[in-house]
């Protein structure tokens, strides 16, 4: 009887095999591990980013403020300053022409507008004039020293001499002279109080007639004014 012959069953199937494992790697690792040196490399790189990006930061913020500086000029110079400024004083102040003058053609070459030259000007005049007092003040002191130590009216007879002049003022003068020599300090110039002493003098000297003796005559203003022997 030959021998029985066996047939596969078509619904088995071969086991599968698991696929080889892949060969083990010689060198290195998923996760390796730094070194000292190289992690105070890694810390020194992320610490240069850092600063780098705040550095580009504040280039940028600097970049944008001159950016809007620039622009703010220009809008100004666009304007353009215009063909005749006209400054306004504070009330019961005036400006002195030459010192506008000056300011003016300052404003001019700068292009600046009539607002902020007005401004400009308004901040500058309270320090100018606090200077141009303290520089009359110091020369009208300045005149007064120089009289009181003058040699010809000056020194113990100061304030005789000075009644002297006063005499001659209230002949010669007026209301507005005696004004202009307290406003501008005039009073205190020694050639000013020299010409009113000598013409003091003049009014009240004595006068001789010869063969007569000594008579005291007044010499008349007009004498002292014009008369060029009368001393």
């Amino acid at each position: 009887m030959p021998p029985e012959t066996v047939v596969a069953d078509p619904t088995q199937t071969e086991a599968v095999k698991p696929p080889a494992a892949d060969p083990a790697v010689l060198l290195g690792t998923e996760a390796p591990v730094l070194t000292a040196d190289q992690t105070a490399a890694a810390e020194a790189l992320a610490s240069k980013a850092a600063a780098d990006k705040a550095t580009a930061d504040a280039q940028a913020a600097t970049d944008a403020k001159a950016n809007a500086d620039a622009k703010a000029v220009a809008d100004a110079k666009a304007l353009g300053a215009p063909d005749k400024y006209e400054f306004k004083a504070p009330e019961g102040q005036t400006y002195d022409s030459s010192l506008i003058a000056a300011f003016e053609a300052g404003a001019k070459d700068a292009n600046l507008t009539q607002a902020v030259a007005q401004k400009l000007l308004d901040q500058m005049s309270p320090k100018v004039q606090e200077l141009q007092v303290a520089q009359a003040t110091a020369i009208r002191t300045g005149w007064a020293e120089a009289s009181k130590t003058d040699t010809e009216f000056g020194g113990e007879n100061l304030a005789a001499n000075l009644g002297i002049a006063k005499k001659a003022l209230d002949v010669f003068g007026s209301p507005e002279l005696n004004k202009l020599l307290v406003s501008t300090g005039l009073g205190n110039h020694p050639e000013m109080i020299r010409i009113f002493y000598k013409a003091g003098k003049a009014l009240s000297e004595d006068t001789f007639v010869p063969g007569t003796g000594p008579v005291r005559t007044q010499v008349s203003a007009a004498s002292v004014l014009y008369d060029k022997t009368t001393t």
